[in-house]
């Protein structure tokens, strides 16, 4: 079996003494989308950029595609596609397509360049220099440049920020092809329905800790209280389905004719309500199912009295 794309055990990294990040440990399998979730200064960059190579472990073993990212990083780095938080960095003098050529040329197999661009939606700005292309577009250049060498895991800083809503969609169909063919994702974001939509398993970090992980499923079930909504008529006898429920099942009449049940939602939950609507020759109308989200989760647990 080949070793994850990732593997970290028990890293650590102090600036000043302190330590940003606080003995993490995470593995990331081939062929598997992690996010990386977290407020400002949680340590998410600082983790990323020590598997890149870009930093040192205080304490700690990282391993990436089996190797260790800094005594063999010659060997890693054609193997592995980054794109940084700030983009494009310092090249914006280049027009897009020569900046995307300039790093294939770094590349034993480079992909085509004027297909990349094509491939992000940047055809029609192959000959406009890097420092005139919008904030979303930079950044779709970014990825372009972190593609061009068919790598097999990538690192995926923020890779949304600044694009408008269809780039944003765009980009999320193109990771999801790549993580079809097998390509190993890194990714960190602030936008928690992108961690929802793309991630396999999602880890959050809150002052150098990690406060929670599993898939997003996984996190939004794990003791989540959900809401069954529903219209019938009014004056219904709310303690005696409440009775008919799992036990911990709340029900209110919020308003007269509309019904809501708070509870774990479960299939059984969800046959319990409509069965006793049933025995009552009542007809449930507009049932609707509300479940905690991802942000809640994330919320919940980053904030003061979450992350104790």
């Amino acid at each position: 079996m080949p070793a994850p794309a990732v593997e970290i055990r028990d890293l650590v990294k102090r600036y000043a003494g302190r330590a940003v990040v606080d003995s993490i440990s995470l593995t990331v399998p081939r062929g598997q989308l992690l996010a990386l979730l977290g407020t400002n200064g949680a340590g998410k960059t600082t983790t990323i950029e020590i598997c890149e190579g870009f930093r040192r472990a205080d304490s700690g073993s990282v391993r990436v595609l089996g190797l260790d990212p800094v005594a063999d990083g010659a060997r890693l780095r054609p193997k592995v596609g980054v794109m940084l938080q700030d983009g494009v960095g310092g090249y914006t003098g280049a027009r897009a397509l020569e900046l995307l050529q300039l790093f294939g040329s770094y590349a034993a197999h480079p992909l085509d360049a004027v297909g990349l661009l094509d491939l992000v939606d940047l055809a029609g700005a192959a000959r406009t220099p890097v420092k005139r292309l919008s904030g979303g577009q930079q950044q779709r250049l970014s990825l372009a440049m972190a593609l061009i060498s068919r790598p097999e895991l990538l690192f995926l800083d923020e890779p949304t920020t600044g694009m408008d809503p269809q780039a944003r969609h765009t980009t999320w169909d193109l990771i999801r092809r790549l993580r079809a063919d097998g390509v190993s994702v890194v990714l960190t974001t602030h936008y928690l329905d992108e961690a929802e939509e793309l991630a396999d398993n999602v880890i959050m970090l809150h002052a150098g800790r990690i406060v929670a992980e599993g898939s997003p499923a996984e996190l939004t079930r794990t003791n989540a209280v959900g809401q069954v909504r529903f219209s019938a008529r009014r004056g219904l006898p709310v303690e005696r389905l409440r009775d008919a429920l799992p036990v911990g099942s709340a029900v209110t009449e919020v308003a007269p004719g509309h019904y809501l049940v708070s509870a774990e939602v479960t299939p059984e939950l969800l046959a319990a309500v409509t069965s006793w609507c049933a025995s009552q020759q009542v007809l449930a109308e507009g049932l609707t199912v509300e479940r905690r989200s991802l942000e809640d989760v994330f919320l919940a647990l980053t904030t003061a009295e979450g992350a104790r």
